[in-house]
């Protein structure tokens, strides 16, 4: 029972199947299997030409010599078939062409093994031979289900081929040795399928195994390398992929990196949620595939940035495509019935002009985007040599910031804001000067914008409030002090606090400091800046809006906030349009602040002419050279000294 119950094992295996459970891959790695260790078959193919030929020569048979040479014609064909081809992976012959051949030579060097020892026994020759013979075909046999056990049926085959004639020619001479070694070969032929169907199943276990694995390792390093919610490739994905694109580069070959940014989409997220904002993203990642040539790279860098790296002919084939690129991100995006505008800023640097790796080629694209944002967003920029030199430039000066903070080199100058009607001191802007003791006086200009974008705003911030504040509580009571907030500084965590304890450290009423804040203080994050105003206007705190008119909802800032002051921007007052259209324009923001109780500063005065019209208009202040300069704090308090003295005032401005 358990005999039958082996050979039918053994067919269920050999049988031929439609649905075969081996995967493709397995199967030829198996395959592969036999033709791992060419150098046995060379050594299993001398050692049959040589037994058979001692045979031949030994017995002097006529038909031994006939088989022996047909032996050797199949060794030697099978040698040279095994080196002729290939069992790589990729390329060669195909798993069925190098399994067939592997059997039709196996199979036949196995029979005239088996035929050429049966022969000896049948043809009573020397006991020498019959030994020499048999025992090589048994050898032969049970090695090869060792061997060959990744194809049990190719095996198993040669098994049957190499002992199937010897057991043949025993049963055939019938005597009782002849007998014994039948049964003995009976017997061989379960045991070694079962030593061979087990070796199977281990090895395809373990390479089905092993396949798992590395087709889960690539799963893992595919989706390592993607973003999951564009489904383009992701920071790591876009590293190897450059690598491997620039390294298969053809010399002269240019390539263009454009590093794109959308403006402002953390308003997207904050207002309409981030399920939206992944929408959006795969709408521009799908955009970006669609208006890309044929073989560009493209990834989600992080956030709302996207790269793309694309070969080029030359520069102006890289301004076509970012142009084309830029207009695809500009068209509205309809989700949900909600018509979204987007704005991107673009860096683009073409390789080799702009880098010759993919390190500078990404820092070059990198500071052209920095540009094209700071700019004013929403534009292209190519990547020039100057603007390392302008970063290097601003990296300097961060440096020095931080060092001059720490060395007073800085100091606040204070510029006076007049009565216009009376002509009297009311408030003092404060302004922060820098004299550097090599490079000499530094403008605002310079160095506020670099310390907004370095975050080192947060620290100069706190000083010039704590400064300006300490320097008014010397002032008379009725004079109060303005200081100007970055937008950075008011979202900082603790802002108001800061605010706080600069008032209560030197003394100031709350009331007498003025907080100047500017329209794009509000476009980002109205939350955080409404508790802002609210918390510091509880206390007494006054605010105003400076350089109104030069944006585009001043209004609705008005409305919303409580102002105590607008500061007329100073191109409606000494710009190069000045005429009937802004005069009516101060006009009806002279008279907006009278219905609301504001007071309207006009900046930028310089000749009585000038103060003269906007007095006329409406402003009930005035600021500007023709008053007087920033001047330092002990020349501030001359000024009001002399002032209070019995000056008078109505002379500047009758």
């Amino acid at each position: 029972m358990a005999m039958s119950e082996q050979f039918g094992r053994v067919a269920r295996i050999l049988a031929p199947k439609s649905d075969d459970a081996i995967n493709e891959r397995v199967r030829r790695t198996l395959v592969r299997t036999l033709y791992t260790q060419p150098a046995s078959l060379a050594i299993g193919a001398v050692n049959g030409i040589a037994s058979s030929g001692i045979a031949a020569y030994v017995s002097g048979s006529q038909a031994m010599l006939v088989a022996s040479i047909i032996l050797s014609f199949i060794a030697v064909t099978r040698v040279v078939a095994a080196l002729g081809l290939s069992p790589e992976e990729d390329g060669g012959a195909s798993t069925s062409t190098l399994e067939v051949v592997y059997e039709v030579g196996a199979f036949s060097y196995a029979l005239m093994l088996g035929v050429i020892a049966a022969m000896t026994l049948l043809f009573d020759m020397a006991p020498a031979i019959e030994v020499l013979m048999t025992a090589n075909a048994i050898g032969y046999g049970v090695g090869i289900c060792a061997r060959n056990a990744g194809r049990p049926a190719i095996a198993l085959g040669q098994l049957v081929l190499a002992c199937g004639p010897i057991l043949l020619a025993a049963l055939y001479l019938a005597t009782l040795p002849f007998l014994a070694l039948a049964m003995t070969m009976f017997l061989l032929f379960p045991a070694m399928s079962s030593i061979t169907l087990n070796v199977f199943k281990v090895l395809r276990e373990s390479i089905a195994e092993a396949e798992k694995s590395a087709e889960l390792a690539e799963k893992m390093r595919v989706l390592a390398r993607t973003d999951i919610v564009t489904g383009l490739n992701n920071r790591a994905g876009l590293n190897h992929e450059m690598v491997e694109h620039l390294m298969a580069l053809p010399e002269g070959q240019q390539v263009a990196v454009v590093w794109i940014d959308l403006d402002r989409f953390k308003e997207v997220n904050d207002l309409l949620g981030h399920t939206i904002g992944d929408r959006l993203l795969n709408e521009i990642g799908g955009r970006l595939r669609e208006i890309t040539p044929e073989g560009a790279i493209i990834a989600r860098f992080g956030g709302d940035e996207f790269i793309i790296l694309s070969n080029v002919t030359n520069r102006h084939e890289a301004e076509r495509m970012a142009s084309e690129i830029h207009a695809e991100i500009m068209r509205p995006v309809r989700i949900d019935g909600d018509r979204l505008e987007i704005r991107a800023s673009l860096g683009v640097a073409v390789l080799p002009d702009d880098g010759d790796d993919a390190d500078k080629l990404m820092q070059s694209a990198d500071l052209a985007l920095y540009h094209a944002k700071v700019n004013g967003r929403g534009q292209t920029c190519f990547f020039d040599e100057a603007m390392t030199r302008d970063l290097v430039r601003r990296r300097e000066i961060e440096a020095e910031l931080r060092a001059a903070l720490q060395r007073d080199e800085l100091s606040l100058f204070f510029q006076p804001i007049v009565d216009l009607e009376t002509g009297r001191i009311r408030a003092f802007e404060a302004l922060v000067r820098w004299f550097h003791p090599e490079k000499g006086e530094l403008r605002p200009d310079e160095f506020i914008p670099v310390a907004e974008e370095t975050g080192v705003i947060l620290t100069l911030g706190n000083w010039i409030t704590a400064q300006a504040a300490r320097a008014a509580a010397q002032w008379p009571d009725d004079i109060t002090i303005a200081v100007n907030l970055s937008p950075l500084q008011i979202r900082a965590p603790g802002a108001a606090l800061g605010i706080r304890n600069a008032l209560r450290e030197a003394g100031l009423a709350p009331n007498r400091l003025e907080l100047e804040v500017t329209e794009s203080l509000f476009l980002d994050d109205n939350d955080s800046t409404a508790f802002f105003i609210e918390e510091l206007s509880s206390l007494g705190v006054r605010f105003a809006l400076d350089d109104f008119g030069t944006g585009y909802s001043s209004l609705g800032y008005i409305n919303k906030f409580p102002f105590s002051k607008i500061k007329v921007d100073r191109s409606f007052v000494s710009g190069p349009d000045v005429g009937k259209r802004t005069e009516a324009i101060i006009r009806a923001v002279a008279e907006m602040g009278s219905q609301l109780d504001m007071e309207i500063v006009a900046e930028g005065l310089e000749t009585i002419d000038q103060v003269r019209a906007v007095r006329d208009a409406g402003c009930t202040l005035g600021q500007g050279y023709y008053f007087s300069r920033a001047v330092p704090d002990y020349l501030a308090a001359m000024l009001l000294a002399q002032e209070r003295d019995g000056g008078d005032p109505k002379a500047l401005i009758a």
